[in-house]
């Protein structure tokens, strides 16, 4: 028994993954502005410290990164599934490579929070030099990504 999927859901699905993506982006550059809001927390003294800790940024940071995680993991899954539906295959390049390294990073940086809980400075510099690296990469996979948009429209 074989499944067809309508064209038009074809079609329109290629561009979920391209949109999420970029409101993940965004909301990456949001969870970068709590983790320093976070730091700054941590270091703060006497009433700049008090007045920080009422926004409970590391609460909110916390939220937002593992809504990243969750989203970043599935949205990469099905960025490959809808190609995949769509192409019968994945297209191995660039742009595939940095987004299964993006999903391996922000899984890594995420299974540090145990050890950042405890208050391991190790932890944390790895969490930042990690998060650096995913959303350099996370910036070039925009530009990709909107190549590889351009070239499903031209076909359209």
């Amino acid at each position: 028994m074989s499944f067809e999927i309508p064209a038009s859901v074809k079609v329109w699905s290629q561009f979920f993954h391209p949109v999420l993506m970029w409101v993940l982006l965004a909301v990456s550059l949001y969870a970068l502005y709590l983790g320093v809001l976070v730091r700054r927390t941590r270091t703060a003294e006497g009433e700049a410290k008090k007045e920080l800790i009422k926004g409970k940024f590391s609460v909110k940071h916390y939220q937002i990164g593992s809504l990243l995680l969750a989203l970043m993991i599935v949205g990469s899954l099905g960025g490959m599934a809808i190609t995949y539906i769509n192409n019968g295959k994945l297209f191995v390049g660039p742009h595939l490579l940095a987004g299964l390294g993006m999903t391996g990073l922000i899984a890594t940086s995420a299974a540090l929070s145990p050890y950042m809980q405890k208050g391991k400075d190790w932890a944390r510099y790895t969490h930042i030099v990690l998060n650096s690296a995913l959303l350099a990469l996370f910036s070039w996979q925009a530009v990709t990504g909107m190549q590889i948009v351009q070239r499903i429209i031209s076909k359209m």
